[in-house]
């Protein structure tokens, strides 16, 4: 029988029950300020009635323009809180690219940092609340005079949204996955199930990634168990700072991206800094290469724990546990795989119909489970392209073993066909890591009149090491198959990176482009 009603629980009601339960335990750190439990959830009732004194309600959304702050941390849990639905951005985007996020998510009120004065300029909100102006419409100032003014919770159901989550838009506009109660409360209990079991009020978590994206979804579940958050001070990463916090703090877990937790284990301050309070190294966001997450857990130890997802699963698609990470390759050790379905999720891999493939075999990965997203805002199009037979299409291509293993080739739009043949740059780039020489590496398929498509490999190489393209090609040979080698090699100083510390390869065939080191011209 159907029921009247799917009513659950608050996202906000997870602040509530940390204050009940641990009133004065830190539940933020900020440089020298600090946050107690009961403090936090009084600060954002107190943004939960402002919102609704500027008419914001259930369904509004409110656009927040900021860099990692208690304040950030507020106005998430205070547009739950208020049933509106939060809309953070990447505070390093242009003011036309908020701008624009501001138009098609259709928010109604603006929180901006005042450091981005351009970014409220631009977006044609009425209602701008600053952080740090020091003005009338100043966002402390505001939550100051409604301290102590207790605010009930909004009655929320299964699919009312709550989190707009901006893809990354690499190609084309950013779409708004829609993320609703529900569907987050069920991520946070697999997050606590999958990647950090354990988990209490004796965590801590350092955060090193923006908290509008995946560090954010991280933080919810440190919310769930009263563990503290420590945010570093500063608008740029600093891995001097960030092991420095791990010894003060004790941090138990933290949430990164392959390309941060590369720089955190080769910087030297590594060393001196005592991190063996760590239990859980969240890695995401894109693929470990072989080679660096050896580094990783030599430096380490068996911490490290990946996931595969996506803004719009949440994260939640497979993972790989600390005790399925091998620093060492041998007889039974697996290598490149990203781990087996998270719990409550199913992973199918199928061909172009939506034939699902044998173990082994090539094609898109697909997944379903409760930590799917509702869709993307307002644009059909789009939805329409992304679910096929209530599988959500990831866009990845990769296969499962016969133990239900997942390994990712690449992306779908990565892959090149060079005379005839398909040709993965994963692989390639997987191979070129091993060579002590290189750093970093991206592999793209360029136009050519001959074989349709060829393989260029840009490279950064290792401080004073000395490589010529010719030499590299060379020892390629012997490690892959000669339709797989790069017609070129590159060497540049960096590769270009997104806001988020990916490796973006629309960025690099655009840079090859403009560099005009590649004939481009098919």
């Amino acid at each position: 029988m159907r029921r009247a009603s799917n009513r659950v629980m608050n996202l906000a009601h997870m602040l509530r029950q940390a204050a009940r339960r641990h009133p004065a335990d830190i539940a933020l750190v900020h440089g020298d300020r600090t946050l107690g439990w009961a403090e936090l959830d009084a600060r954002v009732d107190a943004f939960a009635h402002v919102l609704g004194e500027c008419g914001i309600g259930k369904g509004d959304r409110v656009l927040v323009q900021s860099r990692n702050s208690h304040q950030l941390v507020e106005t998430m849990f205070a547009c739950f809180r208020a049933g509106a639905v939060w809309v953070p951005t990447n505070f390093r985007q242009t003011p036309a690219e908020i701008a624009w996020l501001a138009a098609s998510s259709g928010a109604r009120l603006m929180v901006c940092d005042a450091a981005f004065p351009d970014h409220a300029a631009a977006c044609a909100i009425p209602t701008v609340i600053t952080i740090g102006s020091g003005g009338e419409a100043d966002y402390d100032a505001l939550v100051a005079a409604h301290l102590g003014r207790a605010f009930r919770d909004a009655d929320v159901e299964h699919d009312d949204p709550c989190w707009f989550f901006y893809t990354s838009g690499t190609t084309g506009r950013p779409k708004a996955a829609v993320l609703t109660h529900g569907q987050m409360a069920f991520v946070v209990t697999n997050h606590l199930c999958d990647l950090m079991p354990g988990t209490s009020q004796r965590d801590a978590s350092l955060v090193v990634a923006p908290l509008t994206h995946g560090a954010g979804v991280h933080l919810l579940t440190q919310v769930a168990r009263a563990a503290k958050t420590v945010l570093p001070i500063g608008d740029r990463f600093d891995a001097g700072q960030a092991w420095a916090l791990v010894e003060r703090w004790r941090i138990t877990n933290m949430f990164t991206v392959p390309t941060i937790l590369k720089l955190l284990v080769e910087h030297p301050s590594i060393a001196a800094h005592d991190h063996g309070s760590l239990r859980h190294v969240v890695y995401a966001g894109a693929p470990m290469y072989r080679a660096d997450q050896k580094r990783a857990l030599a430096a380490l130890g068996p911490v490290l724990v990946q996931y595969f997802g996506l803004g719009e699963v949440t994260g939640a698609i497979t993972v790989l546990r600390p005790e399925d990470h091998h620093a060492e390759d041998g007889p039974g050790v697996k290598l490149s795989t990203c781990g087996r379905e998270r719990t409550g999720m199913q992973v199918s891999i199928q061909d172009d119909r939506g034939i699902e493939m044998a173990a082994g075999e090539t094609g898109e990965i697909c997944v379903c489970g409760p930590a799917v997203f509702a869709g993307y805002h307002d644009n059909d199009e789009a939805n329409a392209k992304a679910f096929r037979d209530g599988w959500f299409r990831t866009g990845d291509l990769g296969h499962l073993d016969a133990e239900g293993d997942l390994f990712i080739t690449g992306r779908a739009s990565d892959m090149y066909i060079s005379g005839g043949s398909n040709v993965y740059p994963r692989e390639i780039e997987e191979t070129i890591l091993v060579h002590d020489a290189v750093d970093e590496v991206a592999v793209v398929g360029m136009p050519d009149p001959v074989w349709g498509e060829v393989g260029v490999a840009v490279c950064v190489l290792r401080p004073g090491a000395v490589l010529a393209d010719a030499e590299l090609i060379d020892w390629l040979k012997s490690r892959i198959a000669s339709y797989k080698l790069p017609r070129r090699i590159l060497f540049w100083d960096e590769l270009p990176k997104s806001a988020y510390g990916k490796i973006t390869k629309a960025a690099v065939r655009h840079a090859i482009a403009e560099r005009g080191e590649v004939d481009t011209a098919a």
